[in-house]
């Protein structure tokens, strides 16, 4: 066989067969046909750039149709239909992003100790083990498991875990002994990656329609419900491109535990910090928890290769972690819809 066929066959081949387990398993048949359609984009996209030789470079116009034109429209959508009050959950942006910070701090620890205190790359590992593909899968997956109600604490979780992100790096960078940039270069590197990012501004445009109910004239509203439609299946497309592009070369030592941070390690503090501090709603308990346990961010490999510092292991350990997500994703799945688990985990 053809190496190109072989490399798509295994993937092709489990997709079958939790076709066929979800049609002789009632039980999990609803988690397999919520879960399925959306790694199947992903898979898609995967066999797409194994099987075609296209430069990466063509993907360029695509995603930017999707961070600069999809996503930001259908954050805009969504949030500018929610009461204001809504938006202003400050105890659950602080428990999130908490959260998230301290699977970074477990990350960068980890990238410390297996890269014998090297600054840089334990800063790249540190964005590995805390950063979620909060973008490209997040709000596609909320949508569908969780419903509209999902957008608002989807939108919130990721401004704010990419504020922390786009501000944290540049920082520690700039400590390292081979950065040369001023303190005052680096916050205004800070401040114009936060102000400009098209999420953040359509979140803001969005918070502020929602405050005055003015709202787009009807075509625009069309236009803007067309661009939404788009995103979740380009966005997974594109990601499963990206990852076909970018083969893992091998299994780094650290590998196992960034991925043991991000899958498993982060969405249950989240669950746990939230369980604990009040009662959120199944809604948005679920939503955090998901977003949480989503594998690394394509920024992983964007931001290393900014910096030119892990940049192999970063392509690896995104593939892998995407990989394996299928399985602790769809778990996390089951247990929602069909496990019966309570959205609080103590108490009731």
């Amino acid at each position: 066989m053809h190496p190109r066929l072989t490399s798509v066959a295994l993937p092709i081949a489990g997709f079958v067969l939790l076709v066929a387990v979800g049609a002789v398993a009632p039980r999990l048949a609803d988690v397999l046909n919520l879960a399925l359609p959306f790694f199947g984009l992903i898979l898609v996209g995967y066999i797409c750039g194994r099987l075609w030789d296209i430069p990466e470079s063509g993907l360029a116009w695509m995603n930017a149709f999707i961070v600069y034109v999809a996503l930001p429209a259908l954050f805009y959508n969504l949030i500018a239909a929610t009461p204001i009050g809504e938006l202003a959950n400050w105890r659950f942006i602080l428990i999130t992003t908490s959260c998230t910070a301290l699977a970074y701090a477990y990350g960068f620890g980890v990238g410390w100790f297996a890269s014998g205190g090297q600054l840089e790359q334990a800063t790249i590992q540190g964005v590995a083990g805390g950063y979620s593909n909060v973008g490209y899968m997040g709000p596609g997956l909320t949508l569908a498991a969780l419903g509209p109600q999902s957008v608002v604490p989807t939108a919130l979780i990721f401004v704010f875990d990419s504020t922390l992100f786009f501000t944290l790096v540049p920082i520690l960078m700039s400590l390292s002994a081979g950065n040369k940039a001023s303190a005052g270069e680096t916050a205004r590197l800070v401040a114009w990656r936060v102000l400009t990012h098209p999420f953040n501004i359509a979140t803001g445009l969005a918070i502020a329609s929602a405050a005055t109910q003015i709202h787009p004239p009807v075509p625009v509203e069309k236009l803007l419900t067309y661009l939404q439609n788009a995103a979740a299946p380009c966005a997974l497309f594109v990601m499963g491109v990206t990852v076909a592009q970018r083969p893992i070369s091998r299994i780094y030592p650290e590998m196992p535990v960034l991925l043991l941070v991000k899958l498993i390690l982060h969405p249950l503090m989240v669950w746990v910090a939230m369980s604990l501090l009040g009662d959120f709603g199944r809604v948005w308990t679920f939503t955090a928890v998901l977003m949480a346990a989503l594998p690394p961010a394509l920024n992983v490999f964007v931001m290393a290769s900014q910096y030119n510092v892990y940049v192999e292991r970063a392509s690896s350990i995104i593939m892998a972690g995407t990989i394996i997500s299928v399985v602790t994703v769809t778990g996390l799945l089951f247990l929602i819809a069909v496990g019966g688990v309570s959205y609080r985990l103590f108490g009731n």
